[in-house]
């Protein structure tokens, strides 16, 4: 649950430090007092994204910390670790928001910075707000199949996977199926293109590297007769009088008296037999050289016209003959496949048509798995109805096919089939006995809404693990009994989980275990709001002021106690011992 949450300088809050417990939480206080920052705060923790807009005028940044305390097995710990954040199960988790006077945000987790993503898939596991907004998704027909098979994960979970790794497979064959009929004209154009690069590079004999190597060999070719009369020159300068010979000498004339001082001499000597063996071999390397030299222009000739073909195919096909090649193999196997697209275009109907048949059965049992759950969550909400005052309602979830005359034959009909699977569900409602069902969106009152969707959170929350849930004035368009069987529901889903309700209704503040005042006051010219948790005397009081507005009399103080007495009362019968 929620242990504490700390907000700095979020929109008129500067500073509020707050404490909050196990069950039932209801946050009041004038239309305007800051209740929804509240309710933003805590959405910035579960990973909704921040804006300038939510710092407080002239301050650099707004903080949010909330302190959570979680069982050992809450999803969230091991999402964690997938994370890499370290965070032990027997300690507080503690998630931390700032948002920037930019509009840019640093989130951390247990001192770890998160990026937003990761932060909102473990916000989703903590916090669940339930704002005005969800009575028009309520309305919205496109997301009742969605709410059905959140209902029934269980069951049409693993079902509904399986048949989309189906449905992904079958897509991709019948998408290459469809551009191999659709993109015939063009095969043919392609085929002829193909054909005639295939011939013009399979006539060149191109050869892995011979770019280069011709290059190398023109340089040689373009400058032989210089390279011969440098070389043969080089070489009659080593090996003639000049050279060789004149060492020789001098190693002869340093033999006959090396003797005498081998310390210093010997050495020279050494270095100069050395240099003259090295010469030697030099000179013997540059005779061996020039004699291989080519003075061929003709050849030069035939390396020129081999480069320009090559330059050429470079220009069309790619910088190197490697990368030439490359191409080459590409199209050869692009060709093979045009010239044997019919066989394709057979092998891939037979394919697409098998797979066809086992999407369809995958289907049919998706939406079996659904008419099954349809019913039983028919028969939930109807049972949570009639704790709330609409007992005599009637609920279906009504399941019908996408018809589409381009779509698969399924029993007879053309049927489109959609990642989703076949269907489409729409919840159909009938307020009174003898009404015809008809479209939520089309009867149900404010009223009805707000308890029919109190009621889809009520089952909803039976099946997750969401440990904190927040109504954002789920009560709106209530009064009355219905009013009280809302605060009553309220109250009963705190058994499970940490309720927060923002209401303006006192039958509903009433059955809180505990409330919370929020409140705005000009200090120095800045507004400020500030949370506090009520006293037993606060409650009354505040009570009294929901009930008679402005000014309270010792009659709206007398009825506020007489509330709060008679829902301790209920609260009592309720957890009375059977």
């Amino acid at each position: 649950m929620l242990m504490t949450l700390s907000i700095r300088n979020l929109a008129v809050i500067e500073a509020v430090d707050v404490s909050f417990h196990a069950g039932f939480h209801v946050l009041s206080g004038e239309t305007g007092a800051g209740k929804s920052i509240v309710i933003d705060a805590l959405g910035l923790i579960a990973g909704g994204r921040g804006s300038a807009d939510l710092v407080r005028y002239g301050c650099d940044k707004a903080e949010i910390e909330a302190m959570f305390e979680l069982q050992q097995t809450h999803p969230a710990w091991s999402a964690l670790e997938q994370f890499g954040v370290k965070a032990d199960p027997e300690e507080h988790l503690i998630i931390r928001r700032e948002v920037n006077n930019q509009g840019k945000s640093t989130s951390r987790i247990n001192g770890h910075l998160v990026n937003l993503t990761m932060l909102r898939e473990i916000g989703e596991q903590l916090i669940n707000i339930h704002g005005q907004h969800e009575h028009q998704n309520l309305l919205r027909a496109d997301r009742h199949l969605h709410l059905l098979d959140t209902y029934g994960e269980a069951i049409i979970g693993p079902i509904k996977r399986q048949y989309q790794e189906k449905y992904a497979e079958f897509s991709k064959v019948e998408k290459e199926y469809r551009e191999l009929i659709s993109n015939s004209q063009k095969t043919y154009q392609m085929l002829d293109l193909y054909r005639f690069q295939l011939e013009e590079i399979s006539t060149a004999s191109l050869k892995s590297g011979e770019d280069e190597w011709l290059m190398e060999e023109r340089v040689k070719l373009s400058h032989s007769e210089k390279m011969m009369d440098s070389v043969s020159g080089a070489y009659n300068l080593i090996y003639g009088q000049q050279g060789l010979e004149t060492v020789s000498t001098a190693i002869s004339r340093l033999e006959d008296v090396a003797a005498y001082d081998e310390k210093e001499l010997k050495p020279i000597l050494e270095q100069l037999q050395s240099a003259y063996y090295q010469l030697e071999d030099a000179a013997f390397q540059l005779r061996n050289y020039r004699d291989d030299i080519e003075f061929n222009p003709e050849r030069l000739n035939e390396v020129e016209e081999r480069l320009d073909l090559i330059t050429t195919l470079r220009r069309k096909y790619g910088e190197t003959v490697d990368e030439i090649l490359t191409y080459y193999n590409s199209i050869l196997q692009e060709t093979d496949a045009l010239e044997n697209k019919d066989e394709r275009l057979e092998e891939l109907k037979i394919r697409r048509d098998e797979m066809l048949e086992d999407l369809i059965a995958a289907a049919k049992e998706l939406s079996e798995a659904r008419q099954l759950c349809a019913s039983d969550l028919a028969g939930q909400v109807e049972k949570e109805l009639k704790d709330l005052h609409m007992e005599r309602t009637s609920l279906e979830v009504r399941l019908e096919r996408f018809e589409d005359p381009k779509g698969a034959d399924i029993d007879g009909r053309k049927i489109k089939l959609t990642r989703q699977g076949i269907d489409t569900a729409e919840f159909m409602i009938s307020p009174n006995p003898g009404e015809p069902l008809r479209p939520l969106s089309k009867i149900a009152s404010g009223g009805e809404l707000s308890r029919m969707m109190l009621a889809m959170k009520s089952i909803f929350a039976r099946h997750d693990r969401i440990p904190v849930l927040i109504f954002d004035e789920v009560d709106t368009g209530v009064s009355g009994r219905a009013a009280q069987s809302i605060a009553e529901k309220l109250d009963k889903l705190a058994e499970n989980c940490q309720v927060f309700s923002i209401t303006h209704l006192p039958q509903v503040a009433c059955m809180a275990d505990h409330q919370y005042l929020i409140e705005k006051n000009i200090e120095d010219e800045r507004t400020m709001t500030r949370v506090e948790e009520l006293t037993d005397h606060g409650r009354v009081e505040e009570l009294a002021r929901m009930l008679g507005g402005v000014e309270i009399t010792e009659r709206t103080l007398h009825h506020a106690q007489e509330m709060l007495k008679l829902a301790e009362q209920r609260k009592a019968v309720k957890t009375a011992p059977a």
